[in-house]
């Protein structure tokens, strides 16, 4: 199934975004996810699904000043 992740067009296996996070290669690290726009607490993630050409947006978070 074809998704955007940040805005790339990207093929993943699942339709559950946890699992789709984990093919990504986002199981070991601090994000924040939305879908279309929408957050999607780290809570959620397991049953909350995606759709063919929904947009994905992955954030992790960063240090400075």
């Amino acid at each position: 199934m074809k998704i955007y992740l940040n805005g790339v067009e990207t093929t993943v296996e699942h339709t559950e975004l946890e699992a789709v996070l984990i093919q990504l290669g986002y199981q070991e690290v601090t994000i924040a996810t939305a879908i279309n726009g929408d957050f999607v607490p780290l809570s959620l993630r397991k049953n909350t699904q995606i759709n063919e050409g929904d947009k994905l947006e992955v954030l992790a978070p960063m240090q400075g000043g």
